[in-house]
């Protein structure tokens, strides 16, 4: 067993390279391309992720408005309170105008105006899908012209990531992997899930990432998925499940493991497998070209041919089996039944076909994958034993 506070004390800030601003460039450049193909004019970039994805730029959402405008052709606008406009000029990586607005006036009208004065082709503004509906209605009152979603635009290019954000994205995992083991590492009869919580968080700070969450579940409790509303000790015997997550220049990692605390009883042991086999199950599904719901599929019959579920049904698989992973923690392409989109090469998503028995305990066996031009690769080596669940395996099986 390996102390906390003597395994924070190894950890090392990693080192890692942000998105460069000729990326940068080229995704605008991108979605002007879709732009122009799908006759819209304008596209608004609400303080979201897509924000940061196109533009590098990270704003607090609140109750004003703040973003920008991108013209079908041509540089883009920035919107802002006057007030923040000093502080946003210093965050600015992509040239543009800022246009603000006082306090007392109407910073919908000034969208609209600035949307009818670009001389760009097409028609209407198309909204980030991150735009609160209260931004959204007015300024569907206040544009000349169609405003609709801007959601397959963006979608299409943020769900296929470039080498440069595989890149990051494999340092955050790698990252998370270790704080992984050390929690498995530091695990003692009596230590609460408050206690490895704030061990995880100061760890992934420790490592150089922004802490993101970190869900701690032992014992019955371990069969909700997103788990209980209070703490719990560890006794031996408990099932632990332990979910985490952070941020390295904004891409997120994510990755859950379950083991026993002590000796596994054969049931444990058989919800454990079961688990397994159906990670594998929809790893082996998830080929280029593939929709999503087949790869959903396949970890489901896994767990409906051993007499769980069907469907969603408990004890079984209650949720999704997968979801995209990027700037956001949950986004596109999900790994879930009706969504026939096609795996393509730069996609990443979890799989993670959890195994929930309310009254007795869950398994959840979480980890990322990215396509490659032929097939999928997992970020970290998924856990292959019950029993030395951070034990050596090929990383591509």
């Amino acid at each position: 067993m390996t102390d906390y506070a003597t395994a924070l004390h190894a950890f090392r800030p990693v080192q890692a390279t942000p998105i460069q601003l000729t990326e940068l460039q080229a995704r605008i450049a991108g979605l002007q391309a879709r732009m122009v193909l799908s006759g819209v004019k304008a596209v608004w970039l609400d303080a979201s992720s897509s924000l940061t994805y196109y533009a590098g730029l990270s704003l607090g959402l609140s109750e004003r408005i703040h973003g920008a405008l991108v013209p079908a052709t041509g540089a883009m606008i920035y919107v802002s309170p006057r007030f923040e406009e000093p502080k946003l000029r210093t965050l600015l990586r992509i040239p543009g105008d800022v246009a603000v607005w006082e306090e007392h006036e109407n910073p919908y009208a000034l969208i609209a105006s600035l949307v009818a004065g670009f001389d760009a082709p097409g028609a209407g503004l198309a909204l980030d899908p991150a735009t609160p509906f209260v931004f959204a209605s007015a300024l569907m009152q206040a544009v000349n012209g169609p405003v609709t979603s801007a959601q397959a635009m963006i979608s299409a290019q943020r769900q296929v990531k470039s080498p440069a954000e595989l890149a990051l994205m494999q340092t955050a995992m790698e990252a998370s992997f270790q704080v992984q083991k050390a929690v498995h590492a530091g695990l003692r009869a009596g230590i609460s899930t408050t206690e490895v919580a704030e061990f995880i968080l100061a760890a992934h700070t420790a490592l150089g990432l922004k802490p993101l969450f970190a869900a701690v579940q032992f014992g019955e409790a371990t069969a909700y998925p997103h788990g209980v509303p209070h703490p719990q000790v560890l006794a031996a015997g408990d099932m632990v499940l332990i979910d985490m997550g952070g941020t390295l220049h904004g891409y997120c990692s994510d990755i859950t493991r379950t083991y026993v605390f002590g000796d596994p009883t054969p049931r444990q042991r058989q919800l454990w497998e079961l688990e397994r086999q159906a990670q594998a199950a929809a790893f082996a599904a998830a080929r280029i070209g593939t929709p999503c719901a087949a790869v959903d599929a396949a970890a489901r019959k896994v767990f409906a041919d051993a007499g769980f579920g069907p469907g969603y049904e408990v004890p079984g698989l209650p949720h999704r089996t997968g979801h995209g992973l990027g700037l956001d923690i949950h986004e596109a392409p999900y790994i879930v039944g009706g969504n026939d989109t096609p795996l393509q090469a730069g996609m990443c998503f979890s799989i993670e076909p959890m195994l929930c028995v309310y009254g007795e305990c869950g398994v959840r066996l979480e980890d990322i994958v990215y396509m490659t031009e032929t097939s999928p690769r997992w970020f970290v080596p998924p856990a292959a034993r019950l029993d030395d669940p951070f034990g050596a395996i090929e990383i591509g099986a």
